[in-house]
């Protein structure tokens, strides 16, 4: 059984010490969705929100949200990002939503990505709601990790 890295022998949480890790290229996709309807969908397709383009703003704020990690997860390590792409698409069932973070360090980017999406679609959410009050940020997952001791992981 795996033992959880940010507990220490007593059960305390603790920040996990990087400094002996060597740097590696790390890399991790992340993926959500914000279910709405298809007709707020087409409003989307069509640029007819109040708030103006949605999937800028929510772009926008997902990359700030990542550069913003480690002061909303209590035990994330600041990262120098090297790169950082979100990606919002239109699809049958909303919006879907891409983050892939990416960096050169002792520590994964796994956080960052996942950050990414979430505070992408919560954007969505707050620009959409008005429309869509019931609409429904769902599937935040991450898909892909690669780097690092533990090397590739993907879900899909």
């Amino acid at each position: 059984m795996k033992k959880l890295t940010h507990l220490d022998d007593t059960g305390a949480a603790r920040m996990v010490d990087i400094g002996e890790k060597p740097e590696t290229d790390r890399r991790a996709i992340a993926r959500g969705l914000l279910r709405v309807s298809p007709e707020t969908v087409a409003l989307v397709r069509e640029g007819k929100t109040k708030k103006g383009d949605v999937i800028a703003a929510a772009r926008i704020a997902g990359i700030m949200a990542a550069k913003k990690t480690s002061e909303l997860i209590p035990l994330a390590h600041p990262l120098p990002l090297t790169h950082l792409a979100v990606d919002v698409e239109l699809t049958g069932e909303g919006l879907a939503i891409q983050a892939l973070a990416a960096t050169t360090g002792p520590t994964g980017v796994e956080m960052e990505a996942l950050t990414a999406v979430a505070v992408a679609g919560l954007t969505l959410y707050d620009m959409l709601k008005s429309v869509e009050r019931g609409a429904r940020l769902t599937d935040i997952r991450l898909v892909e990790k690669t780097g690092g001791k533990t090397g590739t992981y993907t879900a899909e």
